[in-house]
């Protein structure tokens, strides 16, 4: 049988919390009573000591006689408090004894220190003790002192324990109370974000990426938990933008081809054109371009499906950027861009035709969106632990709440898509899937209108 979280939780703390409290109410009267136990049976030392002290200074050496009075009072008061006294001169002839002055209510005394004993389940027995009565370092008599042993509860003690011992069970009832009550709360508190990151992450399944859940929690897994829900919310709903962008994108991308040359052959064959090798290049140039978006969009699959392999060696960074700036370099020339170059050798594990592939998609981005007597500056450099490429540009540059979608597929900052200025908005992504493949990071800076600066980063 599945319980919920919230029952499951509650039932472990209120097990925690009773077990502990029950272990320490036991410990509590466990060390309470021995405690007690032990100071009774230390007074029935001290109590005897001080009877004996009490008649040993009742005998007078002048008139060598005891004082009767004194004794019969002593023998009384100890009486009632449990000790059953019989004294004797230091002939044995007995001065005063207890049960031979009043037998009946020796007996009453003894029976109900029993009973006290009996219904408190403390075992012991009646015991006689016989003590030397001195006086000026002469013996002068003796006392024998019979006291249940080895200790025992006066009616006063008898109501203390008793009083203690439901002190303790009300105070473990007031706490099995207070560990449910506690339980119950702190379950509450704890599952209840649960409970709402389980039915975000439902709506979510269904396809509802606008939820969100409020943080109010101060606990931080939980808040980690919420968190997660709430970034993973939020990236799916930016990919559910993304894709059906992508859809649109893909669509606009194929149909502007297609609708040229539907348009141009059934013009051809209805008899509207002569099928003139003008127009049959033009049907040409616009199938090759739709080949071209299917290349573009095949390699996209090959990097992004795992099925890209890297040929990793040592390879100088600075090297292949010489290689595939001077064709780029030729390029932006023809527009008045000034292009220049700078960097030093940096060797890290890299397949050296994908590296060529992401500086060759990164030099065309930035000719191709840099205006007339604009600049282009390439820079490599190293630091401790990689090797950095940077390309900076004078270019139209990106709108900032654009900035986090420039390496998606099919992005363009050209909204018209005129492919005049831009191709099919796929490099960026092939070049980031590259360099992700690596280890390294790419990175964007840019100011709409003013410019950007992509900088890779690769592991050395």
């Amino acid at each position: 049988m599945r319980r919920s979280l919230r029952t499951q939780l509650s039932l472990t703390i209120l097990t925690v919390l009773l077990l502990v409290i029950g272990l320490i109410s036991i410990f509590a009267n466990f060390v309470i009573n021995r405690q007690f136990e032990s100071y009774l049976a230390e007074q029935e030392r001290a109590r005897s000591e001080n009877i004996v002290s009490d008649l040993g200074g009742q005998w007078n050496a002048m008139t060598k006689t005891w004082n009767k009075e004194y004794i019969h009072a002593v023998g009384m008061y100890s009486l009632y408090d449990g000790y059953i006294l019989k004294i004797l001169d230091h002939n044995n002839q007995v001065i005063w004894d207890a049960e031979n002055h009043d037998m009946t209510l020796c007996s009453q005394i003894m029976s109900d220190i029993i009973a006290r004993m009996e219904k408190a389940k403390k075992s012991g027995d009646f015991d006689s003790h016989t003590f030397e009565l001195v006086q000026s370092g002469q013996k002068t008599g003796s006392v024998i002192i019979s006291y249940y042993g080895p200790y025992f509860y006066s009616e006063s003690d008898f109501r203390f324990i008793n009083a203690l011992n439901t002190f303790l069970i009300c105070i473990g009832l007031a706490a099995f109370a207070v560990s449910i009550i506690t339980g119950l709360l702190l379950a509450r508190r704890i599952t209840r974000p649960v409970s709402r990151a389980a039915e975000a992450a439902k709506r979510i399944s269904k396809g509802d990426y606008a939820v969100r859940i409020k943080n109010e929690t101060n606990t931080r897994e939980l808040e980690d938990l919420i968190s997660a829900i709430n970034h993973l919310s939020a990236a799916l709903e930016d990919q559910e933008k993304l894709r059906q962008q992508l859809t649109a994108d893909v669509a606009h991308e194929l149909r502007t081809p297609l609708t040229s040359v539907g348009s141009h052959l059934e013009a051809m064959i209805e008899g509207i054109w002569e099928p003139t090798t003008q127009r049959l290049q033009s049907c040409r140039e616009e199938v090759l371009r739709l080949g071209s978006i299917v290349s573009d969009l095949e390699q996209l699959a090959r990097v992004e499906y795992q099925n890209l392999r890297l040929d990793l060696v040592l390879t100088d960074v600075w090297e292949v950027v010489q290689s595939v700036a001077p064709a780029w370099e030729a390029e932006a020339r023809k527009q008045n861009i000034r292009f220049s170059v700078s960097g030093s050798k940096a060797v890290v594990p890299a397949d050296k035709d994908r590296l060529a592939q992401v500086v060759m998609n990164l030099l065309s981005n930035a000719v191709k969106y840099t205006p007339e007597n604009g600049e282009i500056d390439v820079s490599e450099f190293t630091t401790e632990r990689s090797a950095v490429l940077e390309v900076r540009d004078s270019g139209i540059g990106i709108p900032e709440d654009e900035v986090p979608f420039i390496f998606e597929r099919f992005y363009r900052t050209d909204k018209s898509r005129n492919r005049k200025s831009g191709g099919a908005g796929i490099g960026l992504a092939i070049a980031k899937s590259i360099v992700t493949a690596h280890g390294g990071t790419i990175t964007v800076e840019s100011e709409n209108g003013r410019g950007s600066k992509f900088t890779v980063e690769l592991p050395g």
